[in-house]
């Protein structure tokens, strides 16, 4: 039987689902998706807890306005069933599981007494709005929409009217319960057109705000179903308005998709104040006195922001593009760092925070790690050249240009940190020679056909493997500089990993097998079924060897008994493919990266530890054991050795008495 990974942390926001991000009601915790798991974060404390139920990306959050219940709903393939799970939030479980959508889930939201649940699906669902009993469970009313809806929200006085903001136009909902159907309103809008995108209403159900993809905000009077003014009046927001926000007095928060923050004034209908911020912003979510609120943005950055002059304090951040690689100082767990579109990040794994970052525009970091010396990063980029950064400051080095033509891909360095091992996406592996200033090529081997994956060399530092995409892993010899050994597959090969004993070498690629091989003789030796859906992207053993990690496109971490070939654990979490895994140096944690741009932290199963600490034990009472012997065995060596002294000194007494002897008789 297999067990589940517990996750300890993660790093990562989803900031793309517009009303992602949501301050809990008790104004101590924050949710927010991040892939398939709903995190649950203390403000203070940093301590995180998750919501883990849904099988594929979650794609809308909510919670209800006494913070009891959390609903969630996701994305999945096409022609398949898309979950809404209702959560208990004090419990931290699951209530129920509704499956009547398609597809995608575009909006939820809870009525004003708790008693009803309304989920819109998305364009392959027939935009189906669907009214739900929260306590039962079940569908009540339901009704499907020609044009494609965007959001659905409830009235805050009223548990049998909401707003449908349609990409067309505005309609007013009401829960007919007699007829057992919803009849709907349109609000009428004149000649003006627009594509409406988000909605708040006002807490007297008097008035209700509209953002559109144009830039302009509109006030529509809810119980004339017509529209009132137009904001703001001079200048529109860029890239249209994302997310809206109603303050007490009137004024609106408007989150543009420039990054621009702003609010407008309820009377003049101008803009008061305003703030850039970093992504698009696509959540608003206030405290429960108004005075501040949480805003998420499309780069995976959380804000903290003021009312009054609107502040931005940066409280969170995380990648937001595909993370290519991750990797661990020489023998140090608290520290790591990860590579992605435009940066390197180096993150302190204790409390999750960034502690820096190192941006290059308009470029992708393919490979990252640590000199074994942990006095620089060395990194791979999509430009082909190698930079390396100093690891507290992230000033550059060094750089090494046209190391590789279309984009260094993978490296590695050897543990007296003189050398630097490079493969690119041309199949070539080049040798590097590390000076105090000079960088010089030693040699460039070219045998592989297609992009090297992945490098690993040996501890003495006398060999390396390469793993390339044309279905061959390379042992190369590090002083000669040709080749010891090739091995084949018809595979991608992904990752190559020498065992800590370096008498076998592990492979994994898209045939989603993980090979086991004899580097004396390059003979396979044993091939497990790594996935049963994707390809096998990433490796990570243990330092004794006993277990390795692998992940791949299937989004599960597993964790495999290596002399078994079992696996033991899986970890769900992933939305994304799994780029790269690797173990702390400390053996207690599992950190996976994927494409969506999160950072899983995993905690070490006991039983792996404990199973280690058992066979450190004796080892250590054998070493103790053999000293012990050792002594013995001196002691009488030691005592053996007098009387074969006193025996030689009597034999030479003799002789001498013997020669001296024969003299007298000769005399």
């Amino acid at each position: 039987m297999q067990s589940e990974l517990e996750i300890q942390a993660v790093i990562g926001f989803t900031g793309k689902i517009i009303q992602g991000l949501v301050l809990h009601p008790d104004n101590e915790h924050i949710l927010y998706p991040l892939g398939s798991t709903i995190v649950v974060r203390h403000i203070i404390t940093r301590q995180q807890t998750f919501l883990r139920g849904h099988d594929n990306q979650i794609s809308v959050i909510t919670v209800s306005r006494s913070g009891d219940y959390v609903a969630s709903g996701q994305k999945t393939y096409m022609g398949f069933q898309a979950d809404i799970i209702i959560w208990d939030f004090k419990d931290r479980s699951m209530i129920h599981r509704l499956k009547l959508h398609k597809v995608l889930i575009q909006s939820l939201s809870f009525s004003f007494n708790e008693l009803y649940l309304a989920s819109l699906g998305g364009i392959d669902d027939k935009n189906m709005l669907i009214i739900w009993d929260i306590k039962a469970g079940k569908a009540l009313y339901g009704t499907p929409n020609r044009d494609p809806v965007n959001q659905v929200q409830f009235y805050n006085q009223s548990d049998e009217k909401m707003i449908a903001v349609l990409n067309t136009g505005v309609q007013i909902l009401t829960i007919d319960k007699q007829n057992k159907k919803i009849q709907s309103v349109d609000v009428n809008f004149g000649n003006v057109k627009r594509t409406f995108n988000c909605v708040a209403i006002d807490k007297n159900d008097k008035f209700c705000y509209c953002g559109t993809k144009t830039g302009d905000v509109f006030e529509i009077q809810m119980d004339m179903a017509i529209y009132k003014r137009l904001a703001p009046v001079k200048k529109l927001f860029s890239q249209g308005v994302n997310c809206l926000g109603l303050l007490q007095n009137g004024d609106i928060i408007v989150g543009a998709g420039d990054g621009m923050i702003a609010k407008v004034s309820f009377q003049t209908m101008q803009i008061v104040a305003s703030s850039e911020l970093l992504g698009g912003v696509t959540s608003i979510s206030f405290t429960n006195d108004q005075t501040h609120f949480f805003t998420g943005t499309v780069q995976s950055n959380i804000y903290w922001l003021d009312t009054e002059k609107l502040i931005p304090e940066l409280r969170n951040t995380c990648h937001y593009e595909r993370i290519n690689d991750v990797a661990f100082p020489h023998n140090y767990s608290d520290v790591f760092a990860t590579s992605s579109l435009n940066d390197i990040r180096v993150w302190n794994a204790k409390n999750r925070q960034e502690l820096l970052r190192i941006q290059v525009p308009n470029l992708e970091c393919w490979a990252v790690a640590f000199m074994n010396d942990g006095k620089s990063i060395v990194s791979g980029w999509s430009d082909g050249k190698i930079r390396t950064f100093l690891p507290q400051s992230g000033r550059l080095l060094y750089v090494i240009n046209d190391a590789h033509i279309h984009g260094c891909t993978s490296l590695t360095c050897t543990s007296d940190c003189q050398r630097i091992i490079s493969g690119g996406s041309e199949g070539e592996v080049r040798v590097w020679e590390i000076g105090k200033q000079t960088q010089v090529m030693k040699s460039s081997m070219k045998e592989h056909r297609g992009r090297v994956w992945s490098i690993q060399v040996r501890r003495n530092n006398e060999q390396a493997v390469s793993a390339s995409a044309d279905g061959s892993c390379i042992i190369w010899d590090l002083k000669s500089f040709t080749r010891v050994m090739c091995l084949f597959e018809s595979t991608l090969f992904k990752m190559v990993l020498y065992h800590p004993e370096e008498s076998q070498l592990l492979t994994t690629g898209s045939d989603r097998k993980i090979t086991y091989w004899e580097t004396f003789d390059g003979q396979a030796i044993r091939m497990l079924d790594g996935s049963e859906e994707g390809e096998v992207n990433a490796l990570a053993i243990t330092k004794e060897g006993e277990h390795f990690v692998s992940g791949g496109e299937d989004k599960e971490v597993k964790l495999w008994g290596y002399d078994e070939g079992i696996c033991y654990f899986k970890g769900q979490g992933h939305s994304g493919t799994i780029t790269r895994i690797t173990i702390s140096p400390d053996q207690k944690t599992i950190i996976s990266v994927g494409a969506e741009g999160a950072i899983f932290i995993w905690k070490m199963p006991e039983s792996v530890i404990n199973s280690k600490a058992q066979q450190e034990l004796p080892t250590v009472q054998n070493v103790k054991k053999q000293n012990d012997i050792q002594q013995q065995q001196q002691q009488q060596s030691q005592q053996q050795s007098i009387p074969k002294d006193a025996q030689s000194q009597k034999s030479n007494q003799i002789a001498k008495s013997v020669k001296s002897g024969t003299k007298q008789s000769k005399k």
